[in-house]
């Protein structure tokens, strides 16, 4: 059950347009796993059409043009088209839209690691081309780099059973969104679909005993500080990984 969402005004800046792209990305996501959360856009999407059409009547037509736009984004999909040409390359497997890979059919809608076939939500599947390879960190933890270009890096991250990251806290800001599995990390026990954001406010050590592990996404605009035995001797080095 899905616990963490985004604050009530973050919706309303991501119908607006007013929050940066790679926050808006994370809130876009959220909302394709998140029915509560699809409301209430669908919800601010029609007060924002409104104000529109009250705020400039001879331009009705264009704010109801303007809502159904709006709509049709943040929609949930029923099905997905698949695009033949795209590819998504890992250290562990290669995964082209509705590839065979012995007896099983991979689509366009999931990335792979080590065998396990994850499901990503619509706003990232368009992402699956940009994904780099996996990469093995400390402990039971993989990563595998987004690019977005000059709008920065996010990572998927793979948390094994019994794999955590080591305490820390935030010189900037993170935004996470579990996709598959729960972990804690001291602070609350988070599960799939969850909204998850932090700064330098908070310190915390994620951690996973799910049989199956743990799948997130997360974007952070500054490297983290760990704070806790030997891992602050790897702060020197933090911007090399979980940025």
């Amino acid at each position: 059950m899905i616990k963490f969402h985004p604050a009530r005004q973050q919706l309303r800046d991501f119908v607006e347009g007013a929050l940066p792209p790679t926050i808006s990305l994370v809130v876009s996501a959220h909302c394709d796993m998140c029915s509560q959360c699809q409301s209430l856009v669908e919800t601010e999407t029609e007060r924002l059409a409104a104000h529109m059409v009250l705020s400039s009547p001879r331009d009705s037509n264009l704010s109801r043009e303007f809502g159904d736009m709006i709509s049709q984004i943040t929609q949930l999909p029923s099905s997905l088209e698949v695009d033949d040409k795209r590819r998504m390359n890992t250290s562990q497997t290669s995964v082209d839209p509705a590839v065979r890979v012995g007896s099983r059919v991979i689509d366009a809608a999931t990335i792979e690691l080590d065998g396990r076939v994850f499901h990503l939500p619509r706003t990232l599947q368009r992402y699956i081309d940009k994904t780099g390879n996996w990469s093995s960190l400390v402990g039971k933890l993989w990563q595998a780099p987004v690019d977005f270009g000059n709008q920065g890096v996010a990572n998927f991250i793979y948390m094994g059973k019994g794999g955590s990251v080591p305490e820390h806290t935030h010189r900037g800001t993170e935004y996470t969104l579990v996709i598959d599995g729960e972990f804690s990390d001291g602070l609350h026990h988070y599960d799939t679909g969850d909204f998850i954001f932090m700064d330098g406010d908070k310190t915390h050590t994620p951690r996973t005993d799910a049989k199956e592990g743990c799948l997130v996404f997360s974007i952070v605009d500054q490297p983290l500080h760990f704070t806790s035995g030997l891992a602050r001797l790897l702060n020197p080095f933090s911007h090399l990984f979980f940025r």
